[in-house]
Order: structure tokens, then sequence, then C-alpha cells
């Protein structure tokens, strides 16, 4: 079945936008956890602008044992004030999945993935390291990518599908040929040993589609738009919806 990992960055937005603890970051996550998501995902930036070291940290206290722990980052970001690097964060915390991103500080979101003719050799050590401290390591890449066997041959586990320009056609009523292109690439992957993950704009009204368009997703990681929709319908019932889409879309039943 395709794990629900949610992704509780935009919880540590609107605490960070007050100051102090609250809403807290681990309150929302153990509540996810008791809804029954199977990850909790987070991606700590070096601008600390929302989840900050200490929260990776507390959260790999409450997850472990429980569900899967997923940390994303950029694992070429240097270490700065209190951010010890990526690296740092995955041997202190020990998460099940290290999900490398090509973000910056400049970036508002992550919006492509790995260019791997020029990132790869680069990667490839850094890989070996995250495995050999226990991490499954998915590198984010887009759809179409000519880079998939050489995600496999740098050492990569999985690749995690970004699905921006899917979630992007879907709303604009024509995602035939980006949801092809993610099938495509998703077969490509397995073809080549690697699993798949996505994420990145997956919602409640694109994720069915989307999962029965690609076969054999393991994992959708899905934050920004559970949130918004916690917001109207509650934690607890948005994941308890977002899990009836997934074994709704496994069970081959569309709504």
């Amino acid at each position: 079945m395709t794990v629900l990992s949610v992704n509780v960055n935009k919880i540590a937005v609107l605490r960070n936008s007050r100051g102090g603890d609250q809403p807290s970051v681990v309150a929302a996550a153990r509540a996810a956890i008791a809804a029954g998501c199977g990850g909790i995902t987070v991606h700590p930036r070096p601008d600390q602008r929302h989840i900050r070291p200490d929260d990776v940290l507390a959260l790999a206290d409450l997850v472990r044992g429980r569900v899967e722990y997923n940390l994303e980052g950029n694992p070429f970001a240097p270490a700065r004030k209190e951010y010890p690097g990526f690296l740092a964060l995955v041997a202190a915390t020990g998460p099940a999945q290290a999900t490398l991103v090509p973000d910056d500080d400049g970036q508002l979101t992550s919006d492509h993935g790995f260019d791997l003719a020029r990132d790869g050799a680069r990667l490839r050590p850094l890989i070996a390291e995250l495995k050999a401290l226990g991490a499954r390591v998915s590198l984010f890449m887009d759809a179409g990518t000519p880079d998939i066997a050489r995600a496999a041959d740098i050492g990569a586990d999985r690749i995690e599908l970004y699905t921006g320009p899917y979630a992007q056609a879907f709303a604009a009523g024509d995602a035939a040929a980006a949801l092809a292109l993610c099938a495509r690439t998703a077969d490509e992957a397995r073809a080549a040993g690697l699993g798949v993950n996505a994420g990145h704009d997956l919602s409640q009204h694109n994720l069915e589609a989307f999962l029965h368009g690609v076969a054999g997703v393991q994992e959708v990681s899905i934050g920004h738009a559970l949130i918004g929709e916690a917001l109207y319908d509650g934690l607890h019932q948005t994941i308890a919806t977002y899990l009836t889409i997934i074994a709704r879309a496994e069970q081959g039943s569309p709504a």
C-alpha cells in the first residue's frame, strides 16, 4: 500500500510567524500518527524559515518505533549558525529515509529535480555516507528526466517524482500528458531497480487520479495541501480522507 507521509513544515511556518512554541509541530505529528499516517516528513532549510534543527530532533524521538521518518534537504548546503548540515541531522536522528532535494536559499519551495549529469559525481559519496548511516536514499527528480539510470548507478534506492507540473496540469483540466510522463518515468525507475515516491502539490483533488495513472508508488509526501485542508476539516478527518483515497486507488475503483 502507498504510504502517506505527512509533511509538518507548514505547522512550523505558523508557529514561527508568531514566535514561541505554538502550534506545536510535535503535537501535530502526534495527531497525524494517531490518525493513521505511515510517515512524518520534514524539510529543514539552512535559513530555518520553518522546521528547525531542534524540531528535527524532537520529531525523531516522537516517531521512533511508530512510523517512518523522512528527512528532506539539500546535502550540498553548508552548515551555518544553528543549522549543522543535512548529513549531521541524519546522523543525529537516524531517519528511515533521506530525500535529497536540489533547493537553495532563494527558492520559495522545491521546484525542480536533480540534474545528475551535473551533480551525480558529487552526490555519489554523500549517498554512500547516508546509506552507511542507515537511511534509505531517495532523489527528487523531474518526470521525463533522462537521468533515471544514473540515479541507480550512483547508489540511490528510490526517486521522488516532482509532481508540481502534474498538479498544475490537473488544475487546468488537462493532466493526461503530465500523468503519462510520470507513469513512464516511474516505469523506468522500477526497471532500473529503484523504488518510486511522489510529492509536491498533491492534494485530495488530484491524488486518486495520480495513483490510478502511476503504478507502484510506494510513498506520497503531502504537506501544504493537507495542512490547508485540515484547517477546515480537522487533521484527523483530513488524514482519514487521504487514506481512503489511497485505499480506493489501490482497489482500482475511481470515485
